[in-house]
Parts: structure tokens; sequence; C-alpha cells
């Protein structure tokens, strides 16, 4: 994994991870069109971002939050084309906790990008903003993302009931994260370093 333009991360294999901005609104609606119903089983997003205006206010969002350092937006490129992306929904630094999130239209699915850019995220969070204790949180019936989680090194954590509604139907929230660091719970958290939202750690290696 290298560093390419500012702010854009070489995965290998012509797949880039990059911030999503505000400008990218034209090209992020088309993503979400293309896998609105496949993005749409289990997740908000596609109800959403439904036109352009939508889509602007969404990047903008989480431009917010990533200048507050309390969250992040990365799309997944393949080749060129922005078919997926991974987010960090909340980051608290202070307290050391964040939640990870995933998407990736049909036609991308099978070749590890999920995975791939999950893990850089992942690390990113964890040795450049000194976060503990990273959750992904998921439906049950949502094997593929629970495929990651696993594939990622995660162990669930238990299962929060009901816990939203999406199109009518009110869906369990599993609740998976990486193993915890030497130390356990009471263990001293270092301070976090300067944030740099341009990079993420190059080591693809695994997540803690």
């Amino acid at each position: 994994m290298t560093s390419t333009s500012a702010g854009s991360i070489s995965l290998g294999d012509g797949i880039e991870l990059r911030p999503l901005r505000p400008e990218h609104a034209d090209e992020f609606l088309a993503h979400i069109d293309r896998g609105r119903e496949f993005v749409g089983r289990f997740i908000r997003l596609p109800d959403l971002v439904t036109d352009a205006g939508s889509a602007h206010a969404f990047l903008s969002g989480y431009a917010r939050q990533a200048e507050a350092d309390t969250g992040r937006l990365d799309g997944i490129w393949a080749d060129g084309l922005l078919v997926g992306g991974v987010l960090l929904r909340s980051m608290n630094v202070a307290e050391g906790v964040a939640e990870v999130g995933c998407r990736l239209e049909p036609a991308a699915v099978g070749r590890g990008l999920v995975t791939r850019g999950a893990r850089a995220l992942i690390r990113w969070a964890i040795e450049e903003r000194g976060i503990h204790r990273v959750e992904w949180r998921v439906a049950p019936q949502n094997t593929a993302s629970i495929t990651v989680a696993r594939r990622l090194g995660m162990r669930r954590d238990g299962v929060l009931r009901e816990r939203y509604l999406h199109r009518d139907t009110r869906y369990d929230a599993e609740v998976w994260s990486p193993p915890r660091a030497p130390g356990g719970s009471g263990a001293r958290r270092r301070r976090p370093p300067v944030r740099d939202h341009r990079r993420v750690h190059r080591d693809p290696g695994r997540v803690v």
C-alpha cells in the first residue's frame, strides 16, 4: 500500500482509497444509483442520497466531521471508477472509540476491496488517532459484511436487539470488534498524534 496523490492511497491492483469530498457529489450519486437496491438492503444511505443536492449535503456532513475529527468518509476507486467506500461513522478521540462501516456496489463484489479499504482505515484510526476500540455493527442478515469483519480478525461481542428501523423493518445489530490490545480495558492509551487527514498508514498488515 503506497501513497499516490495527496490524500490518495494505492491498495494495489488498480485500487485506490481517497477521501470523499463535496466536489465528488455527482460521481458519488452515480455510484449510489448503480448499487441502490443492493446497498439499500441493510443500510439507509441510498434512501438519504437521491439526487445531486442530497449527495452534496451528505458529503458535506462528513467533511465537517473530518474537520472536527469525529468521523471520516473514504471512497474506493477501482480502475478510476468509484465503486464503494469505508467510513468512520463516529470517532471519539478522547474516549478512544470509533465505529466503522462500509458499502460496495454489486459489480465490485468478490475482489476484497472493502476488506483492504477497511483494514487501512482502521489502522489509521488506531495508529494515527489513538483509537483503542473499533466497532463494526451489522444486521445478522448481512452475511457479506459479517464475512468482512471476520477477515479483519474481529470477534462478535454481542447483539443489540431491534436496534434500528430500516424500510419498516426493525433489525438487530451485531457488534464486532478486534481483540483488545494487551493491558485490557484499564490500559493507558497513548496521546493521539497531530492529525493528518491526507494519509492512511502505509502498512497493509493486520488490523491489530
